[in-house]
């Protein structure tokens, strides 16, 4: 849905599963001029661009890793592991790569 009057693009998300109830607590609000907004965590933004998986995902999933200190890597793999599961596509070792390749770049 992209709003009228400011051309900003919005998701809206409707909690049906576990996961998407506890992604939706773990929100982070952010205060842009006088309006708070709302965005997903970095763990669950990682886990939705994994699941995505395009190249343009992965390359986000990269910058997300570098940026952002404190990740947590167990609630990712958690549930990485519920969706190959259902999936049944390699999305833990996709992310396990992409761990391991921005590790040198989140240590400096």
């Amino acid at each position: 849905e992209t709003d009228p009057q400011t051309t900003i693009r919005v998701d809206f998300i409707f909690s049906f599963t576990p996961y998407e109830q506890q992604a939706l607590q773990r929100v982070r609000e952010v205060k842009i001029d006088e309006v708070s907004v709302r965005f997903a965590s970095p763990e669950d933004l990682i886990i939705h661009k994994i699941i995505a998986g395009r190249p343009r995902d992965l390359e986000d999933v990269r910058s997300i890793l570098i940026k952002n200190q404190g990740i947590d890597r167990d609630y990712i793999l958690h549930w990485l592991k519920q969706f190959e599961v259902s999936l049944k596509q390699p999305l833990i070792s996709q992310f396990k790569k992409l761990w391991d390749e921005t590790r040198s770049k989140r240590e400096e």
